[in-house]
């Protein structure tokens, strides 16, 4: 196994992953209901859950 020969600062660590996070969150819009939300999420739509365009859970009704 590698073993560093001295150890990383947390300070330096920190830097060096930085710069991996992406600036803007991927918003796109349904092509089934229109509405706008993250990429690979499930969002709700007047109570239903949907998921990659598709109905994944139904609101249940009193």
């Amino acid at each position: 196994m590698a073993h560093p020969k001295s150890r990383i600062s947390k300070q330096r660590k920190r830097k060096r992953r930085t710069h991996y996070k992406s600036d803007v969150p991927n918003v796109v819009k349904c092509p089934t209901t229109g509405e706008p939300h993250l990429r690979h999420h499930a969002y709700e739509v007047d109570g239903n859950i949907y998921y990659r365009g598709k109905l994944f859970i139904a609101a249940e009704e009193a």
